[in-house]
């Protein structure tokens, strides 16, 4: 048997973001894969030597509205993306398609009922969420997990709420973000004896990441640590509203948005600093994290962090040990957390070696590559032993692995 053929298909290759989905692409070594996308973001950020884009088709304007509102036949159909997606995965003789993202593979659906091979769906964390500009969602989730052999969760509070949301528990995996430890060194910090304390958050600015708890935790750790700055890195809506909260709260000239940074100045700033928040918070819609990237990356740092039970948070973060956790949206037990790390002999150190382990042990690339690629030879193995493979949902599961969602 020669070596196997996985299609990556992500809509958008890729947002800044989303690098925890080009490390995963970029290191599987026991399968050859592709890049299938509808558009090329950030390639300078996120070279890849094989990625084959989707085009708009030209569609006649009659046959188009017929399609979509006489016949009722799903977008992939009436934007012309089925032919050539099938014809594109003929060519490369792709042995199975992971999807990036639940939204995704509900756009695909129809294809991944009619084709022959099998697909893959991994969720991240807002695919979890309502989604107000999707008709019947969780029906279609439900719809989806019908269709595909496995589906992958990246953390355990993802896969216990794709169990709410009606996805057998035998189909689903955990597949972690992996984390190359050789990218990330880890820095020994003692605390500033100047004062000068600097804290930092990466991430997007949007509600769940919860900056606006961080600046005000922040004001607060400010009065007992008056030489303290705060570094926010990272863009999103929420930057204007962020400064305004900032400057209400006496701190603007101490809080410094300095935007995306590239990889190696992200190292830069996590290696000068010495806390690290991530608050996050549960939307209106429910859309939650898995285990934010950056806060895996700072622990593997040896970054000690300040977080909130939050999704994921609490299945890599040991409160007290390699962490600490607070309640959701609770600026104050924050400020105390950040000022509990400060004022304990060595907690530095010691905190940030055993989060520098618990990284190595629970998350480091390698480890989650080889079970990932387990998990895609399981489920072509499961697909060839359908009768017959083609339109019919799966039902068949193959021996239990690691990291399969355990029976409650």
């Amino acid at each position: 048997m020669g070596r196997r053929v996985i299609a990556s298909y992500c809509s958008s290759f890729l947002k800044p973001e989303m690098l925890h989905i080009y490390r995963q692409v970029k290191a599987l070594r026991s399968v050859d894969t592709f890049v299938v996308t509808k558009e090329v973001q950030n390639a300078k950020r996120f070279p890849f030597p094989d990625i084959e884009i989707i085009p708009k088709r030209r569609t006649n304007l009659l046959v188009h509205g017929w399609l979509k509102f006489v016949a009722r036949r799903p977008p992939i159909v009436y934007r012309g993306e089925y032919q050539t997606l099938e014809s594109l995965l003929e060519r490369h003789n792709a042995d199975l398609m992971h999807i990036y993202f639940g939204h995704t593979g509900v756009h695909l659906l129809p294809f991944i009922q009619q084709w022959g091979k099998p697909c893959v769906v991994s969720f991240h964390g807002a695919d979890v969420a309502d989604k107000q500009d999707v008709k019947d969602y969780p029906a279609k989730l439900r719809r989806l997990f019908d269709a595909v052999p496995l589906v992958f969760a990246r953390s355990q509070s993802l896969a216990e709420r794709l169990i709410n949301l009606g996805c057998p528990q035998d189909k689903l995996r955990i597949n972690r973000t992996g984390i190359p430890l050789n990218e990330f060194p880890f820095i020994d910090r003692q605390p500033p004896p100047d004062g000068k304390w600097r804290v930092v958050q990466a991430c997007r600015l949007i509600p769940k990441k919860g900056v606006a708890t961080s600046l005000r935790a922040f004001a607060i750790f400010k009065r007992d640590n008056p030489e303290a700055e705060f570094f926010i890195a990272g863009k999103g809506p929420l930057q204007p509203e962020l400064e305004m909260l900032a400057a209400g709260l006496g701190i603007y000239k101490d809080v410094h948005f300095v935007g995306f940074l590239s990889q190696p100045k992200l190292l830069e700033l996590y290696a000068s600093s010495h806390l690290f928040l991530h608050p996050s918070e549960t939307s209106p819609n429910q859309d939650q994290e898995g285990v934010p990237n950056s806060v895996l990356e700072a622990m593997a740092t040896g970054l000690p962090v300040a977080a909130t039970r939050h999704g994921g948070i609490p299945e890599a973060i040991d409160h007290g040990r390699t962490g600490w956790l607070v309640p959701e949206e609770d600026h104050a037990a924050l400020a105390n957390a950040m000022q509990q790390i400060a004022c304990l002999p060595g907690a530095l150190r010691e905190m940030g070696l055993r989060a520098r382990a618990a990284v190595t042990d629970r998350f480091e690339q390698d480890g989650q590559i080889g079970q990932l690629e387990s998990f895609y030879e399981e489920a072509i193995a499961m697909n060839g032993a359908a009768e017959p493979a083609k339109s019919k949902p799966v039902k068949q599961l193959a021996p239990q692995f690691a990291e399969r969602v355990p029976v409650k």
